[in-house]
């Protein structure tokens, strides 16, 4: 059985488009983690179908995930989707990296934008902050990734019981990289799409990242 694992926070507007996008691609299990949210994100969740975990306060989505990842191995199932709730990735996308984890041609299946050109990302997003966040996730991981930071991700069994994630915030990215190395799992990036609505992490969000990640080692 296959769990798609939506982390979320604040996002009533967007939570319903991206749970039916899932259900219209024929997916049946959406598990929406909402990360304490002040609006009315669980609503519009419930309402559109899906399961919905809830945080009593704001942990960050690295904690949201492993939430989710916790609810799968207590429920057994076999494989899990980690897909955002902002709207911006394309459920069309799933089905090629469940092919190569159906396949057993991998354990873990990670997104990239680098490797087709429908994401249009925004110049400096682009050319300075995904180049030092590869860079960084290199030197912390010494895994040679097209992408770093995607929150696109599939883990077959094996590697949903390998990893844990500790992280809370967005240096679980990077974590999970590290982890994919350390327990000898095999993995392949595949292509997806980002849809840009707004900018995301910023310059700051990547000192923040790298701290949680020195202190963590």
């Amino acid at each position: 059985m296959v769990l798609i694992i939506v982390p979320t926070f604040n996002e009533e507007k967007k939570i319903g488009r991206v749970v039916r996008g899932l259900f219209e691609q024929g997916y049946k299990n959406i598990l929406v983690v909402d990360d304490a949210s002040k609006d009315n994100t669980v609503g519009v969740a419930l309402k559109n179908g899906a399961i919905v975990l809830s945080h009593k306060i704001n942990r960050g989505q690295g904690a949201a995930l492993e939430t989710g990842n916790a609810y799968a191995r207590q429920h057994e199932f076999d494989i899990v989707v980690h897909f955002d709730g902002d709207d911006q990735m394309n459920p069309e996308d799933i089905l090629f990296g469940l092919n190569l984890i159906n396949k057993n041609e991998c354990d873990v299946v990670l997104g990239s934008r680098f490797l087709d050109k429908r994401s249009k990302i925004p110049f400096f997003k682009k050319n300075l902050i995904l180049p030092v966040s590869r860079w960084i996730n290199f030197v912390f991981t010494h895994v040679k990734l097209t992408d770093a930071h995607n929150g696109f991700r599939i883990l077959n069994f094996k590697a949903l019981n390998s990893i844990v994630i500790t992280q809370d915030k967005m240096a679980h990215n990077t974590e999970i990289v590290r982890a994919i190395k350390k327990n000898g799992l095999k993995f392949a990036e595949v292509p997806v799409e980002i849809r840009y609505h707004e900018f995301g992490q910023g310059v700051s969000g990547g000192f923040k990242i790298l701290w949680d990640l020195i202190i963590n080692i």
